[in-house]
């Protein structure tokens, strides 16, 4: 019976449906998380009579067949890449991008990461690098008698310090784009890295034309909508239950034909 396996994919779909949720819901307060949304596709039909063939030597025509469908598949996790909040920590190396790009992190292997979360620390040499210890691309390091930072909308560092009454240029900070941000891989660790799909990075200044602005101060909250996942959770553990049910209507047919005398 092809009911069982049809009903069976529908289940493994839904299965992936709420593995997306879940994980939407367990990053609801990382920084600059972005939200997935599990799609779908139908399978292979099986063609009993095609559509368009002739019915008779009349010359009539089939107008619409029998196709039954064997079921659905997993097509895509796509990456929602709208803008989410963003929250003012009063800590001066927390920087939010409001609007398109990315940082550009050196990443140990000499390759470069993309991510949307600014929330950066000194390291003892005084580079600004991300909590795991990667350096900014270009690399931004700070005078040693530092006392106050300032790094305005355009990625521009500034670094007070008493020797100097006017602030010191230390560096910029530089912002990728992608025409495909949805195709870049995640790597863990709110880091992202090019594919084929993604397409190279555009290096662009921030608060250029198709570049967002920096905010100091700030940090990304999660996209994540609660409200509008705890429905989709119980919309997907509904359709898991109905093709669980099915399953058992089928079983119920099975074991009625088997009985029959």
């Amino acid at each position: 019976m092809r009911i069982l396996e049809i009903a069976a994919t529908g289940m493994m779909a839904q299965q992936t449906n709420v593995e997306v949720i879940s994980n939407n819901i367990a990053n609801i307060n990382t920084t600059a998380f972005k939200r997935g949304r599990a799609e779908f596709s139908d399978l292979i039909y099986q063609s009993q009579q095609r559509q368009g063939t002739f019915s008779s030597d009349a010359g009539t025509i089939v107008p619409v067949g029998v196709q039954v469908g064997l079921g659905v598949k997993p097509a895509a996790v796509a990456r929602i890449t709208e803008q989410g909040s963003l929250q003012q920590t009063g800590n001066k190396l927390d920087v939010a991008i409001q609007g398109r790009g990315f940082f550009v992190v050196r990443m140990p292997d000499g390759t470069n990461g993309y991510t949307r979360t600014g929330t950066f620390q000194l390291s003892p040499d005084g580079a600004i690098v991300t909590p795991e210890g990667f350096e900014l691309d270009p690399g931004v390091t700070l005078p040693e008698n530092v006392s106050d930072i300032e790094i305005n909308r355009s990625g521009e560092v500034f670094a007070f310090t008493p020797d100097n009454e006017e602030p010191v240029l230390s560096g910029r900070l530089n912002l990728a784009t992608f025409i495909n941000e949805a195709g870049l891989e995640a790597r863990g660790d709110n880091m992202f890295t090019e594919t084929l799909a993604s397409g190279q990075p555009f290096i662009g200044l921030p608060d250029e034309e198709g570049v967002g602005s920096l905010r100091q101060g700030y940090v990304e909250n999660s996209n994540v909508n609660v409200v509008e996942e705890v429905t989709d959770l119980i919309s997907a553990q509904r359709a898991y239950e109905m093709n669980a049910k099915v399953i058992e209507t089928a079983d119920q047919m099975s074991q009625r034909v088997a009985n029959m005398r």
